[in-house]
């Protein structure tokens, strides 16, 4: 289950090694494409996919390619590096979540990977009305900024303290009041992962996985688990199902 943010700390410094498998996770995506092609197809409505940070929409281009294989209308964030809430990217992201609803008469899906999460979750919350569900790769909504091992980066790049809050985003760790589906990892060298569950509800779930940070926007299990969650008709959400040979890759993430 979630805890206090402030009680959590850094992945040690054996995980943050490990981030190195991030390449093989790749390598495994590549392999299993053809089985990844039976997942849920999806319904046509828009996808956008935020990077994390100091990425850019580079890092999310084999997980859209395969959205849009599957049938999603897919796009980036269009925005360049990632470099944390500068001035104007907020606007930016509300100006492309408004575009792409109007121009496809219908709600949007938001996936999120690590700081893009935490985008993708306030975009929710300040347009529930365009977004039709929300999914969050290792994003540390739930944590203090300083309980990841990117604080040091993220202060650099941004020109924020890393507990900097912009008060117009509100609170981090309050779910959207949309479907929300948080995707973790208990090996993430980057993340605390009690940091990046959610609170189940009859909305929101956490789904774990076995990945590094640097690699789950990528990994097999999560990807398939992506497809299956944005794949579920809109006003019809339930949460994930780990039966059968699901549970032999999903873990109970509140074991």
């Amino acid at each position: 289950m979630p805890v206090s943010g402030q009680s959590l700390r850094p992945p040690s410094k054996t995980l943050m090694l490990l981030e190195g498998r991030a390449i093989h996770e790749l390598g495994a995506f590549v392999g299993s494409l053809p089985l990844l092609s039976l997942a849920p197809r999806g319904d046509g409505h828009p996808v956008v996919v935020l990077p994390g940070l100091v990425a850019t929409d580079l890092s999310t281009r084999p997980l859209r390619s395969f959205l849009r294989r599957q049938g999603y209308a897919v796009s980036g964030w269009g925005l360049g590096r990632n470099f944390g809430p500068r001035d104007g990217i907020r606007e930016a992201m509300i100006d492309l979540v408004q575009e792409l609803s109007d121009k496809h008469s219908c709600k949007i899906s938001l996936v999120g990977w690590s700081l893009g999460g935490l985008y993708a979750r306030q975009l929710a919350k300040m347009m529930p009305e365009r977004v039709r569900s929300v999914i969050t790769l290792a994003s540390p909504f739930a944590g203090h900024p300083r309980t990841t091992n990117a604080w040091r980066v993220y202060e650099l790049v941004s020109g924020r303290r890393a507990d900097e809050i912009d008060p117009r985003f509100g609170s981090l760790a309050e779910p959207p009041p949309v479907p929300t589906t948080a995707i973790f990892s208990r090996s993430d060298g980057i993340c605390a992962w009690r940091g990046c569950m959610e609170k189940p509800s009859a909305r929101s779930e956490s789904i774990e996985v076995d990945s590094s940070h640097c690699g789950m926007g990528y990994h097999p299990a999560v990807v398939y688990a992506i497809a299956d969650r944005l794949a579920q008709p809109e006003g019809r959400w339930k949460p994930f199902d780990r039966s059968g040979w699901r549970r032999l890759i999903y873990p109970d993430p509140h074991r």
